[in-house]
């Protein structure tokens, strides 16, 4: 296949890339080195996220905003640089609407516990309804499934297509005068596909409703402009974009959180206390109660850093080309299905697949015995499974550090797997 490979366009210097991630050096089960094709589920580390965090915690460890000690202000400047970073990255119009959670998932619940509790317009109640996808992962279905049981609002979503895309040919019966909130994925995690966020936000403007975007598969991989999106809220993890674990983060439209009450009380989302009442600090710290996690916010500046300087799209087209061949390679493989849409136009770098009658997790074990880290399961995307009547699927994912050898090394793997398995 090297020719093949030589006919690749728009790739990165992989070469280069890989030896700032020391876990790709790596060998498991006598000898053989890593084939890391997980990064949907969770991006590697590159040494300058790392020297961050050590960095940090050897030299500015402390707890953040109050105090007046040489280190305690250099956390703050540090935490607080990460949110200009932030910012900066997605094009945020104010840093004050760059909210730091724990991950993707908090920041989702965090919209639907806002919108449970909040007063008109926005205010989520029995006479509402809230609209999803099918394609959702479960953080953006269980919030809103939780949040449609307490409220008595109604649950509503688009389907998916035979080929892996939403099905938005009743998107004015879906969409309605009485949809309060759209949440969907930009990118889903299971099929990789895009999806189209103008016409859905369009339709959702027409009736006034609320639009939130899941973007934890298209941060680390595209350039992501909140402005752009014209959407209400975006979430997203740090995990998956060469961050560290524990950080993940909600924009929001700065009116928006000025309205809307928090989610959880503690300290720093305050100004004043008595035991009669209180009141809340502006946005962002209204939103993060307690010590956030600061070293978490200093690696995922760290992990900007380095995203930024090699630039969202370059990595957006290595990726392109990386799952052009992906697919062209796997398409080869006797007996295998993938699951979503089988070529490279309008989706991300991660491919979800079956092959024959062989279970995914016996896939994934032989695999993993010649070296080569792939998911299975549902992905956290369980609906999409049952649509497709299928029990779980592997999934394949790629990222800025992936190579054509990789996806050589993975047919070959499964070419291995048919054999195993007669």
């Amino acid at each position: 296949m090297t020719d093949a490979r030589q006919g690749l366009s728009g790739l990165l210097d992989t070469e280069a890339i890989r030896k700032d991630f020391p876990i790709l050096d790596r060998t498991v089960h006598d000898g053989k080195k890593i084939v890391y094709l997980d990064s949907a589920a969770t991006s590697q580390k590159p040494r300058q996220v790392l020297d961050a965090l050590n960095e940090y915690y050897e030299r500015h460890n402390a707890n953040v905003h109050r105090g007046v000690y040489t280190i305690a202000e250099e956390a703050t400047a540090l935490y607080e640089g990460a949110r200009d970073k932030v910012a900066a990255f997605i094009n945020a119009p104010s840093r004050n609407e760059v909210i730091f959670t724990k991950n993707a998932s908090e920041s989702l619940n965090l919209v639907a516990n806002m919108l449970g509790w909040a007063d008109e317009p926005y205010r989520v109640d029995h006479e509402t309804e809230i609209v999803t996808t099918e394609m959702e992962h479960h953080s953006n279905i269980v919030p809103w499934q939780l949040l449609s049981q307490r409220t008595g609002a109604k649950l509503k979503w688009f389907g998916i297509t035979d080929d892996g895309r939403l099905d938005l040919s009743n998107i004015n019966e879906i969409i309605t005068e009485k949809t309060k909130i759209v949440s969907f994925t930009l990118v889903s995690n299971i099929m990789g596909t895009i999806n189209p966020v103008e016409q859905i936000v369009r339709r959702a403007q027409e009736v006034g409703a609320l639009v939130c975007i899941d973007a934890s598969q298209a941060a680390p991989h595209m350039v992501l402009d909140v402005q752009a999106l014209q959407a209400d809220f975006v979430a997203f993890t740090g995990h998956k974009m060469v961050g560290p674990t524990g950080i993940g983060v909600l924009w929001g439209r700065q009116e928006l959180l000025e309205d809307l009450p928090p989610f959880l009380g503690g300290g720093e989302m305050i100004e004043t206390v008595s035991m009669h009442s209180s009141t809340y600090a502006p946005a962002p710290h209204k939103f993060e109660a307690g010590t956030p996690p600061i070293a978490q916010a200093v690696g995922l500046g760290a992990a900007v850093d380095y995203l930024s300087a090699i630039g969202m799209e370059n990595i957006h087209r290595h990726e392109q080309a990386i799952t052009e061949y992906a697919v062209k390679r796997l398409l080869e493989v006797p007996d295998l299905r993938i699951i979503g849409p089988a070529t490279a136009e309008d989706r991300g770098a991660t491919i979800s697949f079956t092959l024959g009658d062989i279970h995914p997790h016996d896939v994934g074990q032989v695999l993993d015995e010649q070296g080569i880290a792939v998911r299975v399961g549902h992905h956290c995307a369980r609906p999409v499974c049952l649509r497709y009547g299928i029990p779980a699927t592997t999934r394949a994912s790629f990222y800025l550090y992936s190579t054509p050898a990789e996806v050589d090394a993975l047919v070959d793997g499964l070419e291995h797997v048919r054999n195993f398995f007669g």
